[in-house]
């Protein structure tokens, strides 16, 4: 990965100085780069600064004396193209396939055999607006890879998603493009525990941390697949770079899992997420009966909860998604089991969910909180793949086994 040709392309944004801390840790870990910048984009930062940072001149200009095929030779000499930050004028105009400038053009002249990636940078309207979302949608259709806009406060005082990327992301997101795995997928990872509403503050929760899909998420992205972090609200999130959405009860898990598995074609599902068995179904309360997620309860009150049983998601993940061959990574906790139980219980799951791998954990095995935290992974059939000490040896096992000679779907 180290020594790779980098093309960066920065068009006018005040996030302009976040493209150039990049770049600067992209030359310092050994990468070569070389930039492109539209006029409005040198309006924000100049370019005797993007030359000290690079070594390199700038390019700005299709008919520069001597540069007449620079649009042909930046773009063959990449490994990777990156627009960044990428205005919703220049994403518009990208996905308008018009080539009047040299980022058009080099954009047009593009070898798809390389990564593609942008990274947007506008207010938050722009970047919700039905032009740009389009544009997006059909950018990606082409192959183009994007980087995840961040949320909060943006330059213009608004708030909302648009923000560029931190530095730190860019570059994780760069590298992971760079990647090269012997089979690059598509996976889903879910993480993180559910919630359920008692009252208007009260909610029935677990004690998950998310941090096991949050690493497998991680490992996966560094290994050059296209990752879908799906995890709770509270669940940790990945410190750099990769898509996330987040839930919260079971029925927003559900419907995102449903929306994602049926609008998009993932290779595989790693399904980590603890979810609750059971949802509160009625409260009962000084002779009353009130639905959950109301108002507070009084504190005086001493309510009885009749929970209801919530259905198995991990049984129905083949049946919601669009790729029938698609590969379901499951997960079961046990606490103090013996191995004679471990075993009955991946057995189970196994036959119940449809599963082509189980990783099994017991928490009696965890050295502590947020510590080493052993698995094992069971293929169909009742034989263990391979023990892994921690999450790391988890993530690299599983990133092997999937990418390898990876299970039949449903076999």
């Amino acid at each position: 990965m180290s020594g790779s040709n980098l093309l960066f392309i920065l068009s006018g944004s005040i996030a302009c100085y976040k493209a150039c801390e990049a770049i600067s840790r992209l030359v310092q870990r050994g990468h070569r780069v070389r930039t492109v910048a539209t006029e409005a984009a040198l309006h924000f930062v100049g370019s005797a600064s993007l030359e000290g940072l690079t070594g390199t001149p700038v390019a700005t200009d299709l008919f520069a004396a001597g540069g007449a095929l620079d649009h042909i030779t930046l773009a063959r000499w990449a490994d990777l193209t990156i627009v960044c930050p990428a205005t919703a004028h220049t994403l518009n105009r990208a996905a308008a396939g018009l080539g009047d400038d040299l980022v058009g053009a080099l954009l047009l002249a593009h070898d798809w055999k390389k990564p593609l990636l942008f990274a947007p940078a506008m207010n938050p309207a722009m970047w919700s607006h039905p032009a740009t979302v389009a544009s997006v949608e059909r950018l990606r259709g082409w192959g183009a890879r994007f980087v995840p806009v961040g949320s909060g406060r943006t330059a213009c005082g608004e708030v909302g998603e648009g923000r560029l990327a931190e530095p730190v992301q860019l570059v994780a997101m760069i590298e992971a493009a760079l990647a090269r795995p012997a089979r690059r997928l598509r996976v889903l990872v879910t993480g993180g525990g559910t919630v359920e509403p008692v009252d208007g503050v009260r909610v029935l929760a677990n004690t998950s941390t998310g941090a096991t899909a949050t690493q497998l998420a991680a490992h996966f992205t560094r290994c050059g697949h296209d990752v879908t972090l799906l995890r709770a609200h509270s669940a940790c999130a990945r410190e750099a770079g990769g898509r996330e959405e987040t839930f919260g009860t079971f029925a927003e898990l559900d419907t995102a899992l449903t929306r994602l598995l049926g609008g998009e074609t993932f290779d595989a599902v790693v399904h980590a997420a603890a979810v609750s068995d059971f949802a509160v179904d009625a409260i009962l309360v000084d002779g009353g009966v009130q639905p959950p997620g109301n108002a507070k309860l009084d504190s005086d009150a001493v309510p009885q909860l009749r929970l209801r049983r919530n259905p198995k998601l991990l049984d129905t993940l083949r049946t919601r998604s669009r790729n029938p061959a698609l590969c379901v990574v499951a997960f079961k906790l046990t606490r103090s089991a013996t191995a004679a139980e471990a075993q009955a219980a991946v057995a189970t799951l196994f036959a119940r969910s449809g599963a082509d791998l189980v990783v099994h954990n017991d928490l009696a095995a965890r050295t502590s909180v947020g510590g080493a935290f052993p698995a094992d992974i069971w293929h169909r059939g009742g034989r263990v793949v391979t023990p892994c000490a921690d999450r790391t040896a988890l993530a690299e096992a599983l990133e092997k086994l999937l990418t390898g000679d990876p299970p039949v779907a449903g076999n």
